[in-house]
């Protein structure tokens, strides 16, 4: 199929925008035009599970077990209402990809002034190196807990993973989508052995999901829980969800696109319930396991897996535990590349192979991970996992604010521009997390 034309931007705005998103991959997925509703469904299922991964990766974990430990079921309804966020604003970035053809970055680059554009790439890339950290940690302890191999070891052995995002790539978009659904799925199994194994008060857990004043009054629990909303609702997610709905080869009329974005939200929906039920299913397990237990201070994924079996009485909760901790970090590694792809293609037109960006973005991640690893041990390496979900909280501002912007303009979406009601909700997200930033950053000037 020919590409689209480039777009044609107004020089005092932004700068053109050569090619479409993900290059190959664009509109490659066949979906059916017509029949029974399953049927058409099926060919739309896919982007959102790549999108839910950055949703379960190993930063959910380090936050969630964090909050478990320390506070039992109290942050529950964090993990809740970051969910219900996601959606919204995974939603939003479909539409943008559907309606317009142009994926975020791309967004950004043909409808903001020229001087804004290298900053908000540099953001970008910033809050991609924080992830693609929480990956290499996450997977070098993974490696350790199962194979028994050092931390330092296990953090140089992660720019190997470039050799499987190629494959996977050469494979095809849809067959990439289902190794990471397998992923996915042994990730969702393990938790739902651990958190059965764990027993936990089910009264108790439906009394975590209600809101407590402590949330914002505990400079702690404020920490843990900007954590889980950076953790949760990740801001490369909206870069790479405007672009991977664009692999559908649906119609381009507007009634076509309307029938691309309903199915779209329905696979978005689906995918990120996926997701918040292993999140809180981490969460649930850790206060179950460890808050009720005596055991508030665990942080760690390290600690988290030494202690499963003894607290728990099973001696496979653990190795259970491990196996779903690699299956999330080998799946993350899949949609960060993916990410970055679109994310230097978008804003800067730079195109290059596949390895060579997973390369650059891996070494940016493994460097400071190794140098936290072989000055400060294991202690350090669990703090800065922590560290980066809340880097990664700190840097949505500056992806959300544009998509809101762009999805409400109809110079940009024409007939599919958001509503006013769907404006409005995301702007209240957008305040919540600027206002929980800024409650962070006074409280650590202060001291």
């Amino acid at each position: 199929m020919t590409p689209p034309p480039a777009i044609a931007i107004e020089p005092d705005i932004g700068l053109p925008v050569n090619g479409p998103s993900l290059g190959a991959a664009h509109r490659s997925v066949p979906v059916a035009q017509g029949g029974a509703f399953l049927r058409r469904l099926r060919g739309f299922l896919g982007p959102g599970y790549l999108v839910a991964v950055g949703y379960m990766d190993p930063g959910n974990w380090a936050t969630d077990i964090a909050g478990g430990s320390r506070y039992g079921y109290a942050l529950l309804w964090v993990v809740a209402m970051s969910s219900l966020m996601a959606m919204i604003l995974q939603v939003m970035a479909a539409r943008l990809g559907i309606a317009s053809g142009l994926d975020l970055a791309q967004a950004c680059r043909a409808h903001s002034p020229r001087r804004t554009v290298v900053w908000q790439w540099l953001l970008c890339e910033i809050a991609i190196c924080a992830c693609d950290l929480a990956e290499v940690i996450g997977t070098a302890i993974a490696l350790k807990l199962l194979f028994d191999l050092p931390l330092a070891w296990g953090v140089s052995l992660t720019v190997l993973d470039a050799v499987l995002i190629l494959w996977l790539q050469q494979r095809g978009f849809r067959q990439l989508e289902a190794v990471i659904l397998a992923l996915l799925t042994v990730v969702f199994v393990c938790f739902g052995i651990n958190l059965a194994l764990a027993d936990p008060q089910w009264g108790a857990v439906m009394r975590g999901f209600m809101p407590v004043r402590e949330t914002i009054t505990d400079p702690g629990m404020l920490y843990i829980a900007i954590g889980i909303v950076g953790a949760t609702v990740m801001p490369h997610n909206l870069y790479l969800h405007s672009s991977v709905v664009q692999t559908r080869r649906f119609e381009t009329s507007t009634e076509g696109k309307r029938d691309a974005l309903r199915f779209a939200r329905i696979d978005i929906v689906m995918a990120l319930s996926v997701a918040f039920l292993i999140n809180a299913a981490i969460l649930i397990t850790a206060g179950a396991v460890f808050h009720a237990n005596g055991h508030r201070g665990v942080e760690d994924l390290q600690d988290a897996y030494r202690l499963l079996d003894p607290l728990t009485g099973a001696g496979i909760a653990s190795v259970v535990f491990g196996v779903a901790l690699l299956a999330s970090g080998l799946s993350s590694t899949v949609t960060a590349t993916l990410a970055g792809q679109i994310v230097m293609e978008g804003f800067v037109n730079l195109r290059m192979p596949a390895w060579a960006r997973r390369l650059t973005t891996r070494a940016v991640a493994v460097v400071p991970a190794l140098v936290v690893c072989l000055v400060y041990g294991d202690e350090g390496i669990g703090r800065l996992l922590l560290f980066s979900q809340v880097v990664l909280s700190l840097q949505l501002p500056f992806a959300i604010v544009p998509l809101i912007r762009f999805t409400a303009s109809r110079r940009v979406m024409g007939e599919l521009a958001s509503s006013r009601w769907t404006t409005a909700v995301a702007s209240v997200i957008v305040a919540v997390i600027m206002a929980l930033n800024a409650v962070l950053v006074v409280g650590v000037i202060v001291g």
